[in-house]
């Protein structure tokens, strides 16, 4: 056949358009989470770290657009700026739990399982947001089609009879990948390949035991 009436092979798109509004749901739940916790756990008042964790979140939203087609060098440095923020205000609220339940004698086992119970639930969602825009230089260049070497394998990577190769993981991979490694303290299905994701991983599984091997496991035996 003449390669002129040939049909030229058509290929699907590199990646689709990712929606900003879970990863914005995400940090909206973490920051209501904050304000659930004791003024004791917390860093000055207690609507302090929250509302300036919101007035960043605002900020991020009239500068984001719903889907995001492209690379947006400026919102991916605020976003994880961000969640480095949510991160360190948790962090500092196990530690001062963790203070707090070494230090002092502790009659309100309540008080102390619901806050263990808040910073594990807040663990948990902001690594989401590590992962998302961590891997492969983020969601931008993911939603363009200019992905960066995988920070993560995932099943579906591995075997092409599973997804085409080029599927995309989305946040729900993110979130699903966050559960599993603060629940198991460790990677389950899907395996951190870069010294980057290893560390974030970790930090993630040191921060989840703390809160349920030292202060969840309390607090039952105070029971």
């Amino acid at each position: 056949m003449n390669q002129a009436t040939q049909t030229p092979r058509t290929y699907p798109p590199p990646a689709a358009p990712e929606p900003f509004w879970p990863a914005q749901l995400t940090v909206l739940t973490a920051i209501a989470l904050q304000l659930l916790l004791p003024a004791r756990l917390t860093i000055g008042p207690v609507w302090l770290i929250p509302g300036l964790e919101g007035a960043l979140l605002i900020g991020m939203f009239f500068a984001t657009p719903r889907e995001l087609e492209g690379e947006h060098p400026v919102r991916r440095r605020v976003a994880l700026g961000l969640t480095a923020f949510v991160s360190a205000a948790n962090i500092f609220s196990l530690g001062a739990l963790t203070h707090y339940l070494l230090h002092h004698s502790t009659p309100n086992a309540r008080e102390l399982i619901v806050a263990g119970v808040l910073i594990w639930l807040t663990n948990f969602l902001i690594f989401a947001l590590w992962y998302w825009e961590m891997d492969r230089g983020g969601p931008g260049k993911r939603a363009a089609g200019h992905d960066g070497p995988p920070d993560f394998l995932f099943p579906q990577m591995a075997d092409d009879q599973i997804e085409p190769r080029e599927w995309r993981p989305k946040f729900i991979d993110y979130t699903y990948v966050s559960l599993t490694n603060a629940a198991a303290f460790s990677p389950t299905d899907t395996m951190p390949l870069t010294p980057m994701a290893k560390s974030i991983m970790g930090i993630q599984s040191l921060v989840s035991l703390v809160t349920i091997g030292l202060i969840v496991s309390r607090a039952i035996n105070i029971l």
